[in-house]
């Protein structure tokens, strides 16, 4: 080797380029292995090591507003507002919306009426910890899958958007700040047989389930309002039927649904034996007796698509829009997705392109300060 300056020179820059080889080779052994980890550990759920996922949540409720707390505010039986009544229940956080990093919570729920456990998901819009509405109850929307619903209510994630969607439509004027309560619907995870959501003889009380311990979870742990006018449902395919029926049903307690590609009458297996109580469970039968009866006054809003099983379902949801829509006590709206599919990402924007949200909400009590 050289000493000359120049000599030097061509060692050092050999050396240089050597290394800089190397490091470009580790560079690409780098890129290669993470881009074999990376999904492996996604699918492992190894980032949400780095997550709030699983961390307890009170969504605002401290100093005394959680169901349960000491100093817990009582309501005023004349207010409009039921505050909290308690117990309080352990929510654990399940999702972030990215859109604003409100916190979708996931407890287990006890039926106390039904007998029946599941998981129940909630969020609330961010406007439920704004101090203006520190003293105001919100309304509230049961939101229903289709499928077998369990072992998740898949409203929960937030690739749907629909916690995204609701956040945006209200800023626009066109939805209330609903909270959102998604239970599970079903209590077969393997064999996909559903129950109607309704108290099959024999099965798990899915009815009572859905239309009494899961209004009461979250009366007990959110600023709710105290009359059906802030109560709501809404639902894909099964979660639609369910939807519908309970509205039919339990008119005293829901006062507006959004039914997207519904079933129109129980079809359940289990049914069978009991056909005295399968009739107490189909809208065909309940809507009629709502029209005798006078009232009180429901809400249904309907979507569906022109392709696939939903091509199949509309003339059934016509037939019952024809015999049923806007008499006496019952409202309705229908919308049409053009090329629209049975799924949940057809039916999100549909609430909106359709006008369905703003349509129940129009109909619907928004905040609601206490008196």
């Amino acid at each position: 080797m050289t000493h000359s300056p120049n000599g030097a020179y061509r060692s050092r820059g050999h050396r240089r380029a050597s290394s800089a080889k190397r490091w470009a080779i580790v560079a690409v052994c780098i890129a290669v292995v993470g881009g074999i980890a990376w999904p492996v550990l996604s699918y492992f759920n190894y980032f949400d090591l780095f997550s709030d996922k699983g961390e307890s949540i009170s969504f605002g409720q401290e100093g005394g507003q959680a169901g349960g707390d000491t100093g817990q505010q009582k309501s005023d039986p004349k207010s409009p507002v039921l505050m909290p009544t308690g117990p309080k229940a352990d929510f654990k956080i399940a999702n972030t919306v990215p859109e604003d990093g409100t916190k979708i919570a996931v407890t287990t729920l006890e039926g106390k009426k039904s007998g029946f456990t599941g998981k129940v998901w909630v969020w609330v819009p961010k406007e439920y910890k704004d101090p203006k509405y520190a003293n105001s109850g919100f309304p509230v929307m049961i939101a229903l899958p289709g499928g077998a619903g369990y072992p998740i209510n898949y409203w929960m994630g937030t690739d749907l958007k629909l916690e995204a969607s609701i956040s945006k439509w209200h800023d626009e004027g066109k939805s209330l700040p609903f909270i959102l309560a998604m239970p599970v619907l079903n209590p077969h995870p393997d064999n996909g047989i559903y129950n109607d959501a309704s108290d099959i003889p024999g099965q798990p009380k899915m009815g009572t389930w859905l239309t009494e311990d899961v209004p009461d979870l979250i009366k007990a742990n959110f600023r709710t309002i105290r009359s059906r006018d802030g109560w709501a449902m809404m639902g894909s395919s099964t979660g639609g039927f369910a939807s519908l029926k309970s509205a039919l049903q339990k008119p005293e307690k829901f006062k507006a649904i959004i039914a997207s590609g519904p079933d129109i009458a129980p079809d359940s297996p289990l049914w069978n034996g009991h056909e005295t109580e399968k009739a107490a469970n189909n809208p065909n039968l309940l809507a009629p007796k709502l029209i005798k009866k006078g009232g009180p006054d429901v809400y249904l809003a309907f979507q569906v698509g022109t392709k696939g099983s939903d091509a199949q379902a509309k003339p059934k949801i016509e037939q019952f829009l024809n015999k049923f829509g806007n008499k006496g006590p019952i409202h309705t709206k229908y919308s049409v997705i053009q090329g629209g599919e049975h799924n949940a990402k057809t039916y999100v924007p549909g609430m909106y392109d359709g006008g369905l949200i703003q349509w129940i909400s129009e109909h619907m009590q928004g905040p609601t300060p206490a008196s």
